[in-house]
């Protein structure tokens, strides 16, 4: 079952008797009421131990190996989360005090055998990440960006046309996660063949912690393995023989007399087409349960496709927060919302709690198509890893509403969704909708 969209604020529930370790509070309802007690009664709090880590499960021959590397145990590790937006904000915006490249961004260590490919801008600081980012810019400017703005359109109809006649879906596969999978691979020059492998590939790395997608630390080595592989090979296949897409933008790009190696290509391609798959995928997901959910806000709409999407699309982000958490590393002795943190601690920025924050949101659990002013954190909380694909998605998130609400008006969510288990990604495997069936605007004619 989905986490309720019911306002918690009337709690009885103290924030340090909050544990986000406990797997079980991530997938029931009182998720948001752990995360409004510990607004109120702790906004920087210590905690300890991996959501979904089970002990039992875990591998004993690699958890030993981890140990003797000096890695912590995952039931073990302590960490502090921050669930305040304004603290969320400082943290973002001072990579001085909280650094990404020191243990990584997930809570827990990364292997190093994972961080050689998965070691992408998500992890560096200045000046590493500052000359990348310079570097995979070239590839995102507001010209490359336009000239796929029709395409997205064409792609989000043809969509459409490929489901209208149905009545009925399976809605993220079918329709949420179709659209970015298709931008990003043909932006990228990836062939529809290979398309089917990297949504695999992506399903696996982001599904951490739930046994349908990673049962072993093999099979997620397998997908990070296989995703930067494939990266590396288009990157020097590009370099070789560029073509009108942005891997041969990225590969013969060149800032201050230097230019991406494949190596570093190879990895930075496992962060877009994870990012660029999955995250646009859940936003697109919980837009559509939302709607279900609030059929007036979907009226409003309605009523003005073209007025409201703009405020639309900002709410389903901060909605759905499809990246619920990162973490940085502190570099020196700091206070952080009245907690003294030390060098060497790791601090976990929740932006599903900073976007729910009364302090910030007027009633923030309710939805709301035409909030404003509307400054989530659903892409980040700026500063220097602020989403490189943030307008991407929103085009994307864009789009395909408007063509599903002007030529199936009346679709719905018609079963529960069903949820990813994961602390990280917001995500929904799952959730058939229903409408009544139309016409394609291409039908061919025979």
């Amino acid at each position: 079952m989905a986490p309720t969209d019911t306002d918690p604020c009337t709690t009885e529930l103290r924030g340090e008797d909050v544990d986000l370790a406990d797997g079980a509070l991530w997938m029931g309802p009182q998720r948001e009421e752990a995360f409004a007690a510990l607004r109120r009664d702790l906004p920087v709090s210590r905690q300890r131990g991996l959501p979904f880590f089970d002990p039992d499960a875990a591998d004993p021959v690699l958890l030993a190996e981890n140990l003797a590397r000096g890695l912590p145990h995952p039931g073990e590790i302590e960490w502090w989360a921050v669930t305040r937006y304004d603290d969320v904000m400082h943290v973002s915006r001072h990579p001085e005090l909280f650094a990404s490249g020191l243990g990584g961004t997930n809570i827990g260590d990364i292997p190093q055998e994972i961080a050689e490919f998965l070691g992408s801008m998500i992890n560096m600081d200045a000046p590493r990440h500052t000359k990348l980012r310079k570097l995979v810019n070239r590839g995102f400017t507001p010209r490359h960006i336009a000239r796929i703005e029709d395409h997205v359109r064409e792609q989000a109809r043809a969509i459409v046309d490929a489901i209208c006649e149905k009545g009925e879906v399976e809605f993220v596969s079918e329709v949420a996660a179709a659209l970015p999978l298709q931008i990003i691979c043909e932006m990228m020059g990836i062939p529809a063949s290979d398309q089917r492998q990297i949504f695999e590939w992506t399903n696996t790395i982001l599904g951490v912690g739930d046994p349908e997608y990673v049962s072993t630390f093999e099979d997620l080595m397998a997908a990070g393995f296989g995703l930067f592989q494939y990266g590396l090979e288009l990157a020097e296949e590009r370099l070789a023989n560029p073509r009108e897409d942005i891997t041969s933008t990225l590969m013969h790009a060149e800032v201050d007399g230097e230019r991406l190696s494949a190596s570093e290509l190879g990895s930075f391609f496992v962060l877009l087409v994870v990012a660029g798959n999955e995250t646009t995928r859940t936003a697109i997901s919980h837009g559509l349960l939302q709607l279900t959910r609030n059929p007036d806000q979907k009226q409003r709409w309605l009523a003005d496709l073209d007025g409201v999407s703009p405020t639309a699309v900002e709410e389903i982000v901060r909605w759905a927060s499809p990246v619920i958490h990162f973490r940085r590393t502190a570099t020196e002795d700091t206070v952080l919302g009245g907690q003294e943190i030390a060098a060497g601690d790791r601090v976990v920025m929740f932006y599903n709690s900073a976007n729910r924050d009364e302090e910030v949101f007027d009633e923030p659990f309710r939805f709301d198509v035409t909030r404003s002013p509307n400054d989530h954190v659903g892409f980040g909380a700026g500063g220097p890893h602020f989403c490189l694909g943030a307008n991407l998605a929103r085009r994307e998130i864009r789009v395909m509403f408007e063509e599903l609400l002007s030529r199936l008006p009346d679709i719905e969510v018609s079963s529960e969704p069903d949820m990813l288990q994961s602390a990280f990604i917001h995500g929904i495997k799952r959730m058939k909708a229903s409408f009544t069936p139309r016409p394609p605007l291409n039908r061919r004619s025979g």
